[in-house]
């Protein structure tokens, strides 16, 4: 029987093993024939959906395109993203309503953090009676993510705590999270990309997890030497072109594994998850940033999970940003007060966190898979709870949606939406897209228009 008819009988779930080791593939020619579940009917590839967050809102002048519809031109903050431009959605006029006191008093940083994908208004305590509301990646997941290995993904680069007060008498779990699996219940989030990477590959028992993790840190050796011989046999089955493929998405494994081994510290050799601080976070902020972007890349490729959250860092966040030339801290920077310096600033601060989307967004553009690539076969939302930073407003929310939506996305354009759409619409929207419809999430009143033509 010829490798091309050998491979036709691959299913899209054969793994590579090794000791601890369980390597998922990406999408191959030989896998087309095996139904996929959850798939689009207009694709043999699923479709994937990620929601990513910055805090203290942007500078609006500067990220609003002046004119609707296809050929607006890139404002400053948006430039980044001209690779990738018709690709992209910028939404305007999406609000969240229960982003605003509505009788609590301060707290829009916690409460920009709670609702952005809730919709729903939080209690406020600094206690353990905290409430919010189911999220729109948590809804997807209840109903779409028995199909893959992890039903959902929960990234970020800021440690959180869900305890204390961290915003005018809001529990700090508020600020630390963006994802909720029921209306007490935060989702909490990894931030060591590191043991994000030993969790995707895992495999075996915990003892045989760990053991593997020991000898190959030990040793000095990648994953990919652990499921070497399984690695060969399969190339034996696989065309030429599918051959490259896999060559191309093994070397970028073991790529990111020199950056994890380069950029890392004290490596926490572990198969628990649930820990509060993890070691091993990179010193860089950028090379933190990019390698969850990575993670979430490797995680979709390899049809681990569907459905992923990323903090970019937690609401309310006032690091400094050395590396691009900005020593104040981006929460102080927020309320400018009209200062044109600081508002330069908070300006820099916001091309920067697009520059980490478009690096994530041109990864997935280069990825082939079926009849297009990673990225067609996804929904990628970006935004804030927060529009302007000195107002604390939560109408005219800056949101992008990137992506091809498997065909149901219209992408290239800025659409502008009635003023207090919202923002919860779009979600029903990405919802009935992913598979997993509902009645309402948050304070939805219906579907989003106009996201296809």
């Amino acid at each position: 029987m010829s490798n091309h008819s050998n491979s036709r009988k691959l299913s899209r779930r054969t793994v590579l093993r090794g000791l601890g080791v369980s390597l998922a593939l990406p999408w191959l020619e030989a896998t087309t024939s095996v139904a996929r579940a959850g798939a689009s009917s207009m694709t043999s590839s699923p479709l994937r959906m990620a929601f990513i967050f910055v805090p203290n809102g942007v500078d609006m002048r500067n990220w609003t395109p002046t004119t609707d519809g296809y050929g607006f031109k890139l404002p400053p903050i948006l430039q980044p993203l001209a690779p990738v431009k018709d690709h992209l959605m910028v939404l305007s006029g999406l609000a969240h309503d229960k982003g605003r006191a509505n009788g609590d008093g301060p707290g829009d940083h916690a409460r920009s953090a709670s609702v952005f994908l809730t919709g729903a208004q939080p209690r406020k305590t600094d206690g353990e009676q905290i409430r919010s509301g189911i999220s729109v990646d948590q809804a997807a997941a209840k109903a779409v993510g028995h199909h893959t290995r992890f039903s959902s993904l929960e990234l970020g680069v800021d440690a959180g705590r869900n305890a204390g007060n961290c915003d005018s008498g809001y529990s700090c779990a508020y600020s630390s999270n963006i994802s909720w699996s029921s209306e007490t219940t935060p989702v909490g989030k990894e931030i060591n990309p590191r043991l994000v990477f030993e969790r995707l590959f895992a495999s075996g028992s915990p003892q045989e997890i760990d053991r593997g993790a020991q000898q190959r840190e030990l040793l000095k050796k990648s994953v990919l030497d652990f499921v070497s011989e399984d690695a060969k046999q399969l190339q034996t089955r696989l065309s030429r072109n599918d051959n490259r493929k896999l060559d191309e998405y093994l070397t970028g494994i073991r790529e990111i594994e020199r950056r994890l081994g380069t950029a890392t510290t004290a490596p926490s050799l572990t198969h628990e998850f649930d820990y509060q601080i993890p070691g091993g976070v990179p010193g860089s902020y950028t090379e933190h940033l990019r390698l969850m972007c990575d993670m979430m890349v490797l995680a979709f490729q390899t049809d681990s999970t569907r459905i992923a959250t990323l903090m970019f860092a937690n609401a309310g966040d006032n690091k400094n940003y050395r590396n691009i030339g900005v020593r104040d801290g981006h929460h102080d920077l927020s309320h400018h007060g009209r200062n044109q310096e600081k508002m330069d600033k908070i300006c820099s601060i916001n091309g920067f966190h697009v520059q980490q989307l478009s690096y994530l967004l041109q990864r997935m553009k280069s990825i082939e898979e079926g009849d297009g690539t990673l990225l067609d076969h996804a929904m990628i939302c970006y935004g804030s709870g927060i529009s302007d930073g000195d107002r604390h407003n939560h109408d005219d929310l800056p949101i992008l949606l990137a992506g091809g939506g498997c065909g149901t996305l219209d992408p290239g354009r800025h659409v502008r939406f009635e003023s207090e759409t919202p923002l919860c619409n779009l979600f029903l929207s990405m919802l009935d897209r992913m598979g997993a419809s509902v009645p309402f999430i948050g304070d939805s009143t219906d579907r989003l228009p106009r996201l296809q033509v």
